[in-house]
């Protein structure tokens, strides 16, 4: 495989390569770093399209794995394919992790919070927990394919969808929009200013000769303008005043009006609009059949036998031969000592820095390198798909700067039902801090006051009952996902990923697809992968 070159230097080494990223970075943006960083299979997309083909047997070896969530899972079916004893410990009488689905009957109680009941109907749901699936996370999809996991599309990207921004400047305030409109406004009117400047030679320095009329085309085309005067006076794309219909009125419609630019610039509406979205939040997306969970049960039906349900981990040594953790059973209280030859533990940096260990002081460090990010996630379910029958929005996002909202995002799934389950916001941060702190009857009132504005005189007729989490609440995670600061990376992942003596970690936050299931994955792929060599190597000494 030959490396490849560019016009700025040859890469040859690993600290070339990350001194060439970060000058890419500094040139051309992150859409040429991201360009470079997929050349050299360095982006964001998996790294493996299957798990590691390894050679030997495990057969007279046992791995403690802690933690059931799919990292864990992952581990117990790929190595006790080859052969290896795990021993699954699992607090929760379920497997998953964050892997949640919440429907009719589940059960969630945040610590110092409310025991709170699902009371969805049947056939109704909200992943509250991972939500979507990107193409290119290979690893997610190689088991949903495995393991005979329908999927369908998740509209992430709608342009029916409405945007609705409580505190925009200027005539757009309150006013809310579809995203079409200010799309295809800020798209017409960019494409205008920047025809109109290579017309009259404003930026000859930057662009002339052949390419100059070619790139004119381009905007003509991209931003509808008129080829006569360049100038962008609307699109079909935006939308009609009155919709064209059959016979002689409404005929072929009226043509929407244009918003003003400066409206636009001021409201700060346009930065909904991307050219391209992001490498893991493309318009289509995939989801599971019936809820993510699908992917967590087809996991447990495989490695359930493995699992001990109900047990905490108290504490984990490290033995020249051996682990030895100590569990209590939830149960019944009672405690006992779990033994192994390795130890992959998966439980989030988060939970295990409360374990007694005998991590050495500078590993017993590196654990606090990461902060656990707060997120709320509210579920509702409405009594009729109003967004749909009125709106004619069909899944994708709306979009609202109401504090602590984000977004609401509506269905892909089940489109011209009955009822629906809609995400009735996404909230991180202190914002996430904030509505954690609210009882549940409070959550959902926020939450519906909010669509309110958006949806007038349905959010609140509809809605019938809520299931909301604050995951930096939910004892067992105390947080969505890791967040690695610069400095952190540089000097505490290297030290955890490496492990301490015969435990080795994985689960998203040991990778750098953080809070996907595809890092938890890989993760558990890559430190398998690991303790398969240091046992197959002490066997082969032995």
């Amino acid at each position: 495989m030959t490396t490849p070159s560019s016009p700025i230097l040859d890469v040859h080494t690993n600290a070339t390569r990350r001194h060439f990223l970060a000058k890419a970075l500094a040139v051309g943006g992150s859409g040429f770093l991201l360009a470079n960083m997929k050349a050299w299979g360095m982006d964001l997309a998996s790294t493996r399209d299957a798990p590691p083909a390894l050679a030997g047997s495990g057969k007279g070896k046992t791995v403690v794995i802690l933690g059931a969530g799919l990292a864990g899972m992952t581990a117990a079916y790929e190595m006790s394919k080859l052969g290896y004893t795990c021993k699954v410990i699992e607090a929760r009488p379920f497997a998953g992790g964050r892997c949640q689905t919440a429907r009719a009957g589940s059960v969630l109680e945040e610590l110092g919070g409310e025991k709170q009941v699902c009371g969805f109907e049947r056939g109704q749901y909200i992943n509250f927990g991972p939500w979507r699936i990107p193409f290119n996370h290979r690893s997610t999809l190689h088991y949903t394919s495995s393991f005979g996991v329908p999927l369908e599309l998740f509209n992430n990207d709608n342009d029916a969808a409405y945007v609705y921004n409580d505190n925009a400047a200027g005539a757009l305030r309150g006013r809310r929009l579809r995203q079409f409109e200010v799309k295809a406004d800020m798209r017409g009117y960019v494409d205008e200013l920047l025809a109109k400047s290579l017309q009259s030679g404003a930026i000859d320095s930057q662009v002339n000769g052949a390419d100059k009329q070619l790139l004119i085309d381009y905007l003509v085309n991209e931003g509808y303008l008129s080829k006569k005067d360049l100038r962008y006076r609307g699109t079909e794309g935006r939308g009609f005043k009155v919709n064209p219909g059959a016979g002689m009125a409404p005929g072929p419609g009226v043509p929407s009006d244009p918003l003003g630019f400066s409206d636009l610039l001021q409201s700060k509406l346009g930065h909904i609009y991307h050219s391209v979205h992001e490498f893991t939040q493309q318009s289509t997306m995939l989801q599971p059949v019936g809820g993510m969970d699908a992917i967590a049960r087809a996991f447990e039906k495989r490695v359930g036998r493995m699992i001990r349900y109900n047990t905490e981990v108290t504490s984990l040594r490290n033995r020249s031969d051996g682990v030895e953790v100590g569990v209590k059973d939830l149960k019944t209280g009672a405690v006992s000592v779990v033994k192994g030859d390795f130890c992959l533990c998966t439980l989030p940096l988060s939970v295990l820095r409360q374990v007694d260990t005998d991590f050495s002081p500078t590993f017993k460090a590196a654990l606090q390198g990461a902060a656990y990010a707060p997120v709320c996630k509210i579920g509702l379910q409405m009594g009729r798909r109003f967004w749909e029958e009125d709106d004619g929005i069909y899944g994708g996002h709306v979009f609202t700067d109401t504090k602590g909202i984000n977004l609401i995002s509506l269905p892909s799934s089940n489109w011209q039902g009955k009822r629906g389950t809609l995400l009735g916001f996404y909230s991180f941060g202190g914002d996430a801090a904030e509505l954690s702190g609210l009882t549940l009857k409070e959550r959902a009132e926020y939450a519906v006051a909010a669509g309110e504005k958006i949806f007038p005189g349905q959010y609140r007729k509809n809605f019938e009952t809520a299931f909301s989490v604050a995951w930096h609440r939910v004892k067992y995670n105390l947080g969505g996902w890791a967040e690695w600061s610069e400095e952190a990376r540089e000097k505490a992942y290297p030290v955890l990923v490496a492990g301490e003596q015969r435990t080795l970690l994985a689960g998203e936050h040991m990778s750098y697809l953080g809070g996907w299931q595809a890092g938890a994955i890989e993760s558990a792929w890559q430190q398998m992968a690991l303790i398969h060599q240091r046992l197959s190597s002490q066997g082969a000494a032995a």
